[in-house]
């Protein structure tokens, strides 16, 4: 027979459950149990953008979440925040929709192709010049 959890003093309910933010789900089981992406690392920095609007054929609420969210290109780690999810979650969940083609990601230039250091100082001193 099972205990009813009335009966333990001080508790309150089921573990998964928060009363202020609502039932709590482990991140892992958002990602399926995966904890790193398949076949591509996104950078905090890197931009994504949908190229296909909400579908049915999108694999989970979350999935449909960042579709929303990335109608318009937003960085990875926006992304996190306006999904309210780990950014480790959301880089598996952008893998998926990467590998589906609902997704586009842009990623930032390489240092080597961004001007060097001395090159930026003189500008600044160009600049206070004027």
């Amino acid at each position: 027979m099972v205990a009813d959890r009335s009966e333990f003093p001080g508790d309150d309910g089921p573990a998964w459950w928060d009363h202020e933010a609502g039932p709590v789900v482990r991140p892992y089981m958002v990602t399926g149990g995966r904890v790193e992406p398949v076949s591509a690392d996104f950078d905090l920095i890197s931009h994504v953008v949908a190229i296909t609007s909400l579908a049915a054929e999108t694999r989970s609420p979350e999935h449909q979440l960042i579709l929303g969210v990335t109608q318009e290109p937003k960085s990875v780690a926006e992304v996190a925040a306006r999904v309210d999810l780990p950014v480790g979650v959301v880089r598996v969940l952008l893998c998926d929709l990467l590998s589906d083609g609902q997704i586009a990601r842009y990623d930032p230039p390489d240092t080597e192709e961004l001007p060097n250091i001395e090159t930026l100082q003189a500008v600044i001193h160009g600049l206070r010049a004027l």
